[in-house]
C-alpha cells in the first residue's frame, strides 16, 4: 500500500499536490500501531536511499487523531465528475498509473 501512496502523488512537496496548495494538501501517513509507523519510516529511507525522488520525501508520519469524513460533494468525486477539467488534466493520469502499475491491488 506504501508504495501505491508513493507512487501515486508528490511527497516532495511541502503543502502541495501540483497546482492545489494548503495544508490540507500535504503528504502524510497517519499510524495508528508503532509497527505502522516503523515500516513507514523503513520505506523512506529505502526510497531516499535509492533517490526514487529528485528531491527528498517531506511526508510526515504521526500518530492517528480524530479523522473527520470529507463533506457530501467531495465524497467520490473522481466518479461523480469525470469530464470535469481537474479531473481529466490531473487525477485520471493517476487513476491509470495505478491501474497499469497495480491493478492486481485494485478490488472494484
Amino acid at each position: 500500500m506504501l508504495l501505491i501512496f508513493f507512487n501515486t502523488h508528490d511527497p516532495t512537496t511541502l503543502n502541495r499536490q501540483g497546482n492545489d496548495i494548503g495544508t490540507q494538501y500535504r503528504s502524510g501517513i497517519y499510524f495508528t500501531e508503532v509497527k505502522q509507523k516503523e515500516i513507514a519510516i523503513k520505506v523512506i529511507e529505502q526510497l531516499e536511499k535509492e533517490k526514487i525522488f529528485k528531491n527528498p520525501i517531506i511526508t510526515e508520519v504521526k500518530k492517528a487523531t480524530t479523522f473527520y469524513k470529507a463533506e457530501e460533494e467531495h465524497l467520490n468525486y473522481f466518479n461523480q465528475n469525470p469530464n470535469q477539467p481537474y479531473c481529466n488534466l490531473l487525477i485520471k493520469p493517476k487513476i491509470t498509473k495505478l491501474k497499469k502499475y497495480f491493478s492486481k491491488n485494485i478490488i472494484e
